[in-house]
């Protein structure tokens, strides 16, 4: 008989026992995201922590994080990803016109040089699949080695579960739905940037 490879979120319930801290940690209510991880129970437990470090913002603190994990989620077209972040955005101290002003990028003029580059970088990466050297050295003059670290690995993170988010059509979960402003919601998206 041949399998489908269409997977959604598994129930909690049905979930593998080894499983129990991230369950524990999300307060008995994981996201869409960690539910159809939960298929593949190693995988899960193995993101999790780079996943706890990467919400954290690692040496980048939480802001910066968002900035760069908003951008790879227009640079994936992936709604989920986008209305999730602005939701922690948000309770991070983002205000709604600076998350829209993400979508331009480094090109929005309101930008901190040391935030530009963020942007700079994270397309760089999804573009020519490396920071380039002239960005290197901006970047140097503002951020540690292993801030730049954090932003290639937080960028990374975010293209794996946007690829998964995106193959399998994830939908948004509805509390975080419930969060986001009016002004931002799957409809809009999807027609600014399209797939």
């Amino acid at each position: 008989m041949k399998k489908s490879l269409h997977i959604s979120p598994l129930p909690l319930s049905a979930w593998d026992a080894s499983l129990a801290h991230i369950s524990e940690d999300m307060q008995g209510l994981p996201l869409n995201v960690h539910a159809l991880m939960a298929h593949h129970p190693e995988l899960l437990k193995a993101w999790w922590n780079f996943r706890n470090h990467a919400v954290g913002g690692g040496d980048l603190g939480r802001r910066r994080s968002e900035l760069i994990i908003l951008r790879v989620a227009l640079q994936l077209r992936s709604w989920y990803e986008w209305g999730s972040h602005v939701e922690r955005a948000l309770a991070c101290g983002l205000t709604i016109d600076e998350i829209e002003r993400v979508k331009q990028g480094a090109q929005a003029m309101e930008w901190q040089p040391d935030e530009a580059l963020l942007f700079t970088a994270v397309d760089e990466l999804m573009t020519v699949h490396a920071i380039t050297p002239e960005t290197l050295n901006k970047l140097c003059q503002h951020y540690t080695v292993q801030q730049v670290m954090d932003l290639i690995a937080i960028q990374g993170m975010y293209v794996t579960l946007g690829g998964m988010l995106n193959t399998w059509g994830l939908k948004l979960d509805e509390h975080v739905k419930h969060k986001l402003p009016p002004s931002v919601c799957e409809d809009k998206f999807k027609v600014e940037f399209p797939r």
